[in-house]
């Protein structure tokens, strides 16, 4: 017998009501799934970041055609967190649309309130700074670096905190004091790998990483997106020296560092010739 949750579920073109009646039967104790229904917070979190992921990913790469399917396994992990959280009484997925509309309107008076349309980017930024510093002091965040959210990638993070502290005062000047920094990290590095046990090494190297987002951040480039695209080139690079050598019918673990670096120039070589 066919149900008014099962005709809507498989009715196409039912919108965002059919997504939540499939995660409501998903999760449903009977007749739903149950490894769905075994799911938590906890455990769906990361599958959460991974999708995040998976559409940066899609956009990197302009898979235009992907990033719709990676926007929807997105949309819905929210769905999935807002049904856990329904079923715990906590709120529902009306509750994070009305959330997050709100929040959007009384963060731009300039579009929806009185304020003048007149601004700059940059003078919008710093009204939506001031915004979301009052509403961190209505959270009861105290501390200037309170609520830089913990789950965050370690680059992403990194710079967050520098902005939060720049915005107070607490900053180097320019690009040649964080410079000299990071070459007093690195000499630290080195001495901590010469004297020391591992754990001071890691901390040097905490430090020297932390400096380097500090460039980034002077330089205005993002820098775990930095990161990406040097791994990007990465791959790209080692995948030519394969492809070279696969001509040849050896392949990478028949070589020495040598050759290796070799055939690493020429395909660094390639590469910005053909960019040119």
């Amino acid at each position: 017998m066919t149900t008014d949750s099962d005709q809507l579920c498989r009715t196409a073109g039912g919108g965002v009501p059919r997504l939540l009646e499939i995660m409501r039967r998903l999760r449903a104790p009977e007749g739903g799934c149950p490894w769905d229904h075994a799911q938590t917070f906890d455990t769906i979190a990361p599958h959460t970041i991974e999708e995040a992921y998976e559409v940066a990913d899609a956009i990197a790469r302009q898979a235009w055609g992907e990033l719709q399917h990676e926007l929807g396994d997105l949309l819905f992990q929210i769905v999935y967190h807002a049904q856990m959280a329904q079923e715990q009484g906590f709120f529902d997925f009306h509750d994070v649309v009305e959330s997050i509309a709100e929040k959007m309107v009384t963060r731009h008076p300039h579009v929806f309130g009185p304020e003048t349309r007149d601004k700059t980017a940059a003078q919008q930024v710093e009204d939506w700074e001031t915004q979301k510093a009052k509403e961190r002091a209505q959270k009861g965040a105290k501390g200037v670096l309170d609520d830089v959210t913990l789950g965050l990638p370690a680059l992403t993070r990194a710079i967050k905190l520098q902005n939060r502290a720049a915005r107070v005062g607490f900053d180097w000047p320019d690009m040649d004091y964080v410079l000299k920094k990071l070459e007093e990290e690195i000499g630290e590095l080195t001495e901590a790998r010469e004297t020391l046990g591992p754990a001071e090494v890691a901390d040097e190297m905490g430090d020297v990483l932390f400096v380097a987002v500090n460039i980034a951040r002077h330089l205005g480039v993002d820098p775990e997106e930095a990161l990406r695209q040097a791994n990007a080139k990465f791959i790209r690079r080692f995948q030519a020296m394969e492809h070279q050598l696969a001509q040849q019918n050896r392949s990478i673990q028949e070589t020495d560092l040598a050759e290796m670096d070799t055939l690493w120039d020429a395909a660094k070589h390639a590469e910005r010739a053909h960019k040119s």
